[in-house]
């Protein structure tokens, strides 16, 4: 049998395209896997997994979805990319502007990262302004700050292959950091161009007083918001953490669940500010934006996700399962909790834990068939009797490490 691990360390930094998908609890973590169906993936052994990684995120309906996969095969039949638009390009735009609040104009490229690159340099040719201010993980080309987020669990002061003149424009600021924020707007008067701001799932709720504290400051200073929806939108709710909060940013970008695992994300916005993109000499553009395979992915996301009120389905089946899971920790005895908001919970490790105790609870829950990760996601796929099965291996991953 193949050493999977080894051969892909050999041609492959980090033995993975994505940082955090290479596995270091081995050999219970899978080395690759090969399959998915639903809320379950299996791995080269044939070990099946109920599935809470999803990708990290994208995968919000299931595997193999099939409204998605049949949208898929059936465009497939009609071409994947051409050399103009399509008319799935200018649906699915019409359909992310109805159900994202602040949306009057949207675009398309392939990644998060990509789309915050291309927000926050709309913002500062828009205001004419230089600085910006990074809050949390906005993906890794926009890592840029001394102190930002180099990944969803990593900050650094110095960042290698960031050259100091431009680290020295961006500002990284905490969650709900009111009093840092208000600072670098009295260091840099008249200079901010933009706040970008992605939610903190551990302290989700705080969000209520910290998006109308970064609304108004924000205005009264001349600089635009945008919302880093990678993972909160559809997921949380269908228009994110705008619809959900009730405030509007002035741009925004969405990936990960808009597409159920095809590599699409939108940077979207009013239509005053969306249209710097066709001002003279500038320009954001991209072969594969309209790439239709995707859309029509898209699109069929889009639909059941409204049909069947899926993101309700993701929070009310969240709740219930990371619930009873909360509370069996705290029965155990065991100091791990899941903390934040259901749809995308973060687990947390107590003061009272001993070192390591997050990755051997992990490691027990991969050798009794569940894939967890530190924000462990339940998507659509999700039913109640997968969570109740879920629940009694991860109650067995507990025992092993009380």
């Amino acid at each position: 049998m193949s050493n999977w691990n080894e051969r892909l360390n050999k041609t492959m930094p980090h033995g993975s395209s994505t940082t955090s998908k290479a596995p270091h609890l081995l050999p219970e973590e899978p080395e690759i896997i090969v399959r998915g169906n639903g809320c379950r993936v299996w791995d080269e052994k044939g070990r099946e997994f109920i599935d809470f990684r999803n990708s990290l995120g994208p995968v919000s309906l299931g595997y193999r979805f099939p409204a998605v996969d049949e949208a898929i095969r059936k465009q497939l039949d009609h071409g994947i990319i051409f050399g103009h638009p399509t008319a799935l390009e200018c649906e699915v735009s019409e359909m992310l502007c109805d159900v994202i609040p602040c949306a009057e104009q949207a675009r398309f490229l392939k990644t998060g990262g990509e789309a915050c690159a291309a927000a926050i340099r709309i913002a500062r040719a828009y205001t004419g302004r230089e600085h910006v201010i990074q809050i949390g993980y906005n993906g890794w080309l926009n890592s840029l700050a001394s102190g930002a987020k180099v990944g969803p669990r990593e900050a650094a002061h110095t960042i290698p292959g960031v050259p100091a003149a431009i680290s020295a424009l961006y500002h990284a600021a905490g969650w709900n950091d009111t009093d840092g924020i208000s600072a670098y707007f009295d260091e840099f008067p008249g200079n901010v161009a933009a706040v970008i701001v992605a939610a903190d799932y551990r302290n989700f709720e705080l969000g209520s007083t910290f998006y109308p504290f970064l609304r108004e400051i924000t205005r009264k200073n001349g600089a635009l918001l945008i919302y880093d929806e990678i993972v909160t939108g559809f997921r949380v709710a269908l228009g994110g953490v705008q619809e959900y909060f009730g405030v509007n940013p002035d741009l925004c970008i969405f990936a990960k669940a808009i597409a159920n695992g095809m590599p699409l994300s939108v940077y979207a916005g009013s239509r005053e500010i969306m249209a710097t993109c066709e001002r003279r000499g500038f320009s954001i553009s991209s072969t594969y934006g309209g790439e239709t395979l995707s859309l029509a992915a898209c699109k069929a996301t889009i639909e059941t996700f409204r049909s069947f009120d899926v993101s309700g389905h993701i929070r009310e089946h969240g709740a219930y399962l990371w619930g009873k899971v909360n509370r069996r920790f705290k029965a155990a005895g065991v100091p791990l909790a899941l903390e934040g908001a259901p749809a995308c919970p973060m687990f947390i490790q107590g003061s009272s834990a001993r070192p390591g105790l997050l990755s051997d609870f992990f490691r027990a829950a991969y050798r009794h068939g569940v894939s967890l990760y530190n924000v462990s996601y339940v998507n659509f796929s999700h039913k109640t009797d997968d969570c109740d099965e879920a629940y009694e291996r991860i109650c067995r991953a507990i025992e092993d490490v009380k």
